[in-house]
């Protein structure tokens, strides 16, 4: 099971969290009794309390550049202040309490240390940064343990980071790889704990390097903790407890008939995730896919949720399409080539300096006429996209043009039954037309899963609501999906 900041925001929420944990393992008892089955062994996962995150990544910015060490101070005593407060809410037991606490005061007086040091030197590394901003989990991790030791007649739980329960990667800080042996020991530091009736609690997000070194998994990476561990001990299934029902047709926020998808297949979940679907984590589904472990997204504090199950196969169901995904802060890029180069010459260039600067390509369109390519990337890349793009192209001798709009979006329309079924397109159309709005591009690969448009910032809410309508997203009755 995985719990997100929202879930361990504060000390009630925690407590909650810890009350269904042990209701869930008596049930689990009672019912192992009745049939003389194996005992049900829970792993529970952790992010860090919400928002702290966010406020170390800012401040460890603000202090490096600042050169302040009374900021240092002043903010140190603010992580410590809200995470006592926090731990003094859930648990109960003052012997329980104590011991957190000081492990608090341990934890942070690391972190004190290593801001200092960012602070006097005026410079905040890679590694440093993710050394900082893992402390969120590292210091809701205890907490929670030590919650669940001190409910009812108490849980025998024991808190790890990643790299503790064996999440060995690369040093690419910031979005650390799996190392190959990384799923041996988390079998080996794991399963021993489980045998001797332990529930582990791991601080998401984290893993550490053959040489000890602390490294983050990328944003939202406790899902990825979570499904990097159950497919290591080949869990029954994976729970990751989100705010929504489960899985949505698309955001509850903009499309006021979204609901509730009972059933998802791993690649249909892949292309909503790697598409903005901000429920999922983008890497979730990889570790998984080779055991085929299903992974159900439920509602918090709700046992009974049956939430979105995903699994391998996909569904037949009258839907051709499942869910639309919108990312709104995005930029569109034309560029046009020379006619000097070809367009293999052309694509290769242009894609190799910006993976160089790190600018992720979200939709790619190609037209053979002048050369042409057309990508979509975060805006926050723009600048670091144009400077790439004009340093390969002295002289005008492969690019001839390229201009850039920030006043776009990008949707993605996802759905296994959109393979095969002619016609989905032209609805898409059809719809936007009645709308009034243009699309002013549009991508689809040759497993047809997937259908990829951008449209002007203030078309977006009503193309989304337009689709969801015309394919019959948001109604029942046409399938089990």
């Amino acid at each position: 099971m995985k719990f997100g900041g929202v879930a361990v925001a504060n000390g009630e929420k925690i407590r909650t969290v810890a009350s269904m944990i042990n209701q869930f393992r008596e049930e689990c008892e009672r019912k192992s009794r009745r049939k003389s089955g194996k005992e049900t062994e829970i792993i529970l996962v952790t992010s860090a309390i919400s928002t702290v995150t966010d406020t170390l990544l800012e401040n460890a910015g603000k202090i490096a550049q600042e050169g302040n060490i009374e900021k240092v101070n002043e903010f140190v005593t603010v992580i410590k202040d809200k995470h006592d407060l926090v731990a003094s809410e859930a648990i109960a037991s003052k012997n329980e309490l104590d011991s957190v606490k000081a492990e608090i005061s341990e934890k942070v007086a690391e972190m004190e240390k290593a801001l200092s040091g960012i602070c006097l030197l005026g410079e905040l590394t890679p590694r440093s940064l993710d050394y900082i901003s893992s402390f969120g989990e590292r210091l809701a991790a205890p907490i929670l343990a030590g919650t669940l030791r001190s409910i009812g007649n108490g849980i025998d739980a024991v808190h790890l980071t990643g790299g503790e329960a064996g999440i060995i990667t690369d040093e690419e800080y910031g979005n650390a790889q799996l190392a190959g042996k990384a799923e041996q020991e988390i079998r080996e530091r794991i399963m021993p704990l489980l045998c001797d009736k332990k529930i582990p609690v791991v601080a998401g997000f984290t893993g550490e390097t053959e040489r000890g070194i602390m490294t983050t998994l990328g944003r939202g990476g406790s899902d990825y903790t979570a499904t990097i561990i159950g497919a290591a001990v080949d869990a029954d299934e994976i729970w990751l407890w989100k705010e929504t029902e489960g899985i949505m047709s698309a955001d509850p926020k903009i499309v006021k008939n979204a609901r509730r998808i009972p059933y998802i297949s791993y690649i249909e979940a892949m292309e909503l995730s790697y598409f903005g679907a901000s429920v999922l984590h983008p890497k979730v589904i990889e570790p998984v896919i080779k055991k085929e472990i299903p992974i159900r997204v439920k509602k918090l504090f709700n046992l009974e949720d049956e939430g979105t199950l995903i699994r391998k196969d996909t569904e037949k169901t009258k839907r051709a399409a499942k869910a639309i995904t919108l990312i709104e802060d995005t930029s569109i890029i034309n560029l046009t080539g020379t006619g000097v180069k070809s367009i293999s010459d052309v694509a290769a260039r242009i894609f190799s300096v910006l993976a160089a600067n790190s600018v992720d390509s979200i939709m790619i369109s190609q037209g053979s006429s002048e050369l042409t390519i057309s990508l979509v990337i975060k805006s926050a890349q723009l600048g670091r996209a144009i400077s790439a793009i004009r340093s390969i192209n002295a002289g005008g001798r492969i690019i001839r043009d390229f201009t850039s709009d920030s006043n776009v979006c990008a949707m993605g329309i996802v759905g296994a039954g959109m393979v095969g079924t002619p016609g989905v397109a032209g609805k898409i159309f059809s719809a936007l037309g009645k709308e009034g709005i243009s699309v002013i591009m549009i991508s689809q690969g040759s497993s047809e899963f997937n259908i990829s448009i951008v449209v002007r910032k203030e078309d977006a809410y009503r193309a989304v609501q337009a689709i969801h309508d015309v394919l019959g997203m948001g109604t029942t009755g046409m399938g089990t999906g």
